[in-house]
């Protein structure tokens, strides 16, 4: 039965076009997201926008910024500012905020349960882990040691590895370049609309998790959804990584 979300066409569109995806394939890796995926950090992210913006004389509500968590910097800080990233204000508020970020909140961060446990378990069915995020290099690594998974995970990409980010799908195409396989052969695994607008741009499956505080309605276009890692986890034999 479909659900209310895809009444609507646009919703329908891409509802369709995840299950058309979903058909008689071979899964050969799981494409990762990290922030709100694997470990709880999306608000973290929000407030260190929001706090740097301030700074800068750009106030903005941390509400704001938060609903736009989980796209990189290239498009959030114009969204908010009109400022673009690469311009030499942008480079200042960027910079400030990364460091704001890794010196404030990094260190505080929390895995999400049995996030570790799951990408084991992905593993143990022979499935590669490769990581596609919009996060700057410097925090990529940082954030994968923070959730306790950096020597879990085979490969990774990040803001540096795409010239767009989520929800275009540049880093999820690098992505499968990494794991060496075709969009059929993977299901993107993220917490936010971008995730998954960004993986069905590329044909790539994806798998939603709500832990990152999104609704069902916003992660339309999902093939399945999971509360958290552990939900998942706790279902991975009946999910698609495992048909």
């Amino acid at each position: 039965m479909m659900s209310v979300f895809t009444q609507d066409p646009a919703r329908r569109h891409i509802f369709v076009k995840s299950l058309r995806m979903s058909a008689h394939r071979v899964l050969r890796a799981v494409l990762l997201d990290i922030d709100g995926t694997l470990i709880d950090s999306n608000d973290a992210h929000a407030r260190a926008w929001a706090e740097t913006l301030s700074e800068f004389g750009y106030p903005v509500a941390v509400e704001r910024v938060r609903a736009l968590i989980g796209k990189g910097g290239d498009k959030l800080l114009p969204e908010v500012t009109g400022i673009a990233k690469d311009s030499a204000e942008g480079t200042r508020i960027s910079k400030a905020r990364g460091k704001r970020f890794m010196e404030h909140y990094l260190p505080h961060l929390k895995p999400f349960a049995k996030a570790r446990e799951l990408l084991e378990a992905f593993r143990g069915h022979g499935l590669r882990l490769v990581v596609a995020t919009s996060a700057s290099p410097e925090e990529a690594e940082p954030l994968l040691f923070q959730a306790n998974i950096a020597d879990v995970v085979e490969k990774m990409t990040n803001a540096s590895d795409a010239e767009r980010s989520k929800p275009d799908p540049d880093i999820v195409t690098a992505a499968l370049a990494k794991a060496a396989c075709s969009p059929r052969e993977a299901i993107m695994l993220g917490d936010t609309p971008y995730d998954i607008q960004a993986a069905l741009k590329a044909d790539v499956r994806a798998v939603g998790l709500r832990c990152g505080g999104w609704n069902d309605e916003a992660l339309a276009g999902a093939t399945a959804l999971y509360d958290s890692p552990a939900h998942l986890l706790s279902r991975i034999e009946a999910s698609p990584f495992r048909h």
